[in-house]
């Protein structure tokens, strides 16, 4: 099947049902034959989507920086863990190694992420699928200022339109699905 590259919150400060969602998407990937591509971290959201999917029998790949090995949040229970010398080229390496993204509720680092594939994207740069899972309504204001953005011709109609959004995370998967055919 397909690389998978989830991008999430890493925070330990975060209510349960943001752990939830993140297990149930690595739980979900792994049903469905997916590999899931991380950002090499063991908590927060990150880790609960590794372990998500390692308990349903998935194959994990993370991508670190040396600083954050050297601060012990890397996910040493993953099948594949690659150490990078900084922040972008953790970036880089995730996005060469996966097929598609999802983006789950996070803060400045998941923003980046996700911006960066998105505007990659829209240089065509790659034709790699890319959701946003607005569970509980979580990107709701970003999503109105993105319509903003093509409304004011800052981003064309056609690049707004290169991010998928879902509702939930089988619904999120099936969109990706879709395109991967």
């Amino acid at each position: 099947m397909a690389a998978i590259c989830v991008f999430c919150a890493s925070s330990r400060t975060l209510d349960q049902r943001w752990l939830d969602l993140a297990s149930e998407t690595g739980a979900e990937l792994a049903r469905r034959g997916h590999t899931l591509v991380s950002g090499g971290g063991c908590v927060g959201m990150m880790g609960a989507v590794a372990d998500g999917a390692r308990a349903a029998g998935g194959y994990t790949s993370g991508v670190i920086p040396q600083s954050l090995v050297d601060l012990e949040v890397a996910d040493l229970a993953s099948d594949e863990l690659l150490v990078t010398d900084g922040m972008a080229s953790r970036k880089t390496l995730m996005i060469d190694k996966s097929d598609a993204f999802v983006a789950l509720p996070g803060g400045l680092g998941t923003l980046d992420e996700l911006f960066e594939v998105w505007t990659t994207a829209t240089l065509a740069l790659h034709t790699k699928p890319m959701v946003l899972v607005d569970a509980d309504d979580f990107y709701r204001p970003l999503l109105d200022w993105l319509r903003t953005l093509a409304e004011q011709r800052f981003l064309k109609p056609a690049g707004l339109d290169l991010l998928l959004v879902a509702r939930t995370v089988p619904e999120a998967l099936d969109l990706l699905d879709s395109r991967l055919i």
